[in-house]
């Protein structure tokens, strides 16, 4: 990954109605020491995070990613992000993306321990090389996530729901995954319904209709998957919101991994059963997923 930016963000209150925010920020040297070793983030996962990919410079769906961080600070009890500075923040680094994909990255964390809180962060790097993935497609399998879809409601206390630092159990599943011959993991709950993938969300095709799982169950809304949902509906299709059974997602007509970076990549095999691959359509949403989006 080539590092092009970093800023540390000293916090405002979510109240605070500055318009000038530019004294909160300082930049710092991406390869240099930043964090102190008693920060919460690295030391407990203890923070949040949003990825926002960025296309010649133009940061896409900010306000969408926005909205996302302030959902995962209130599940996590996190101090409200103040919106206009982190939108500020976002800007600041886009200048230093220039030309191509790049992606920028939103922390919060609970600070360090017996000190100062919170503590906030934006990094700019040059994005992977998704061409292979949007083209070719990927080969998924799908991996139990140990509880079932009603766990969400009855334990909020596991922050489900919210994009948090902790992601060592995404890591894991796509370590099995690829120790499977796979690239990537969809995570179905233990009593058999499709969740959404260790970085992305799943869209389903039947026929017009494109339907992802719905995002009752701990899902993060992705807001990739809303965008794209805009442009189907746009084009006539049908999209929505569904509770879908693992045991159906050998029926469908096409499948997608969507995320902010890689974008749409076709899935081409769930669990080595072959799913048809739209290249047209898939081509199409990748236009439109690097086109300006706000």
């Amino acid at each position: 990954m080539a590092w092009r930016f970093a800023l540390m963000i000293d916090p405002v209150s979510d109240d605070d109605t500055r318009t000038d925010v530019a004294d909160t920020f300082t930049a710092i040297d991406p390869a240099a020491p930043a964090l102190t070793v008693g920060e919460l983030s690295t030391q407990r996962g203890d923070g949040i995070f949003e990825s926002i990919g960025v296309v010649d410079g133009h940061p896409q769906e900010v306000e969408a990613h926005l909205q996302r961080l302030a959902h995962s600070a209130r599940i996590c009890d996190l101090p409200a992000p103040n919106l206009a500075q982190w939108r500020a923040a976002v800007l600041f680094a886009a200048e230093h993306c220039g030309a191509g994909e790049s992606v920028i990255k939103l922390i919060l964390s609970r600070g360090v321990e017996h000190g100062p809180a919170p503590t906030a962060w934006v990094t700019a790097a040059e994005a992977s090389d998704f061409t292979r993935a949007r083209t070719d497609g990927i080969r998924v399998v799908t991996l139990d996530r140990g509880y079932t879809l009603d766990v969400p409601a009855r334990a909020p206390w596991l922050l489900l729901g919210a994009k948090t630092l902790s992601y060592a159990v995404n890591m894991a599943a796509l370590r099995e995954a690829r120790s499977r011959g796979a690239d990537d993991a969809v995570f179905i709950t233990s009593d058999g319904f499709v969740l959404e993938a260790p970085t992305a969300t799943l869209i389903v095709r039947h026929g017009d209709t494109f339907l992802t799982p719905a995002p009752n169950a701990g899902i993060l809304h992705g807001t990739t998957q809303l965008s794209l949902f805009e442009y189907l509906q746009a084009q006539g299709h049908t999209a929505g919101y569904s509770v879908i059974a693992a045991a159906d997602l050998a029926d469908a007509d096409a499948a997608w991994l969507v995320s902010s970076v890689r974008l749409a990549a076709p899935i081409v095999a769930i669990d080595d059963v072959a799913v048809p691959h739209d290249v047209v359509l898939t081509a199409e949403m990748n236009r439109y997923l690097l086109s300006p989006r706000d």
